[in-house]
């Protein structure tokens, strides 16, 4: 009999709170206590949120309205040997292009989970957390063609977030993985861990919200001791 052991686990879930960032616009989360110990003899707390609070994935649903929603989406979508693109050092509103993509080209295939690597996560918590760079559409078609179906960011979009100033170009990169029937993972963070990783296997498994458009989840990799 095999047995594979977890050497090391890296958490890339921000945690869920009152003052968990959100993009403009969503249900703002609300944890209260409904029953405590000393009152009910058990501790149970209430949870109002967005269905894409924190740490989330989108189903293709959420911009395709034929598209799976995320309690139908093959759960072999949500976890694959992690492959990590190296972003860092863009100003704020900067591309993720091909560029990018040129030293893991060799490893992009389906089956992976590409995770972007922005570090813009410890702008979280801050206004300039929405100024995030985003994924380039000619880089998430070539992240497509080479069979790649599920990509995160460490930052609250995979696209550019539209404000006054700035007001995008309507979510490209969404619209094309969610046609292929794609996955996107949004709000991770300490992404630079997992590139210390041998081998590491990232599980995204949402909770399983019926007819959803997306769902948060406990965003993981983990180094795995193979046999």
């Amino acid at each position: 009999m095999c047995y594979m052991n977890v050497i090391k686990v890296v958490d890339m879930s921000i945690p869920v709170e009152a003052g968990t960032v959100i993009y403009p616009g969503d249900p703002e989360p609300h944890l209260t206590v409904h029953s405590t110990i000393a009152r009910e003899g058990f501790n149970l707390l209430s949870v109002r949120m967005g269905s894409q609070t924190g740490t989330h994935v989108d189903a293709p649903y959420h911009f395709e309205e034929t598209g799976e929603r995320i309690d139908e989406v093959d759960l072999r979508r949500f976890t694959g040997p992690g492959v990590v693109v190296d972003a860092t050092g863009l100003p704020p509103r900067g591309r993720i292009t091909t560029a990018h993509l040129d030293p893991v080209r060799d490893r992009l295939a389906a089956g992976t989970v590409v995770l972007l690597r922005t570090d813009w996560s410890r702008h979280r918590g801050r206004p300039s957390y929405f100024d995030h760079p985003f994924l380039d559409p000619a880089a998430c078609e070539e992240l497509l063609e080479a069979g790649v179906r599920t990509i995160g960011v460490d930052a609250v979009n995979l696209d550019e977030t539209p404000d006054d100033t700035h007001p995008g170009d309507g979510y490209p990169c969404h619209h094309l993985i969610a046609r292929v029937g794609g996955i996107i993972a949004e709000n991770l963070t300490d992404v630079a861990e997992v590139e210390s990783l041998v081998d590491p296997l990232v599980c995204l498994f949402p909770i399983r919200l019926s007819g959803a458009d997306g769902a948060p989840v406990r965003a993981v990799a983990l180094q795995l001791d193979r046999p």
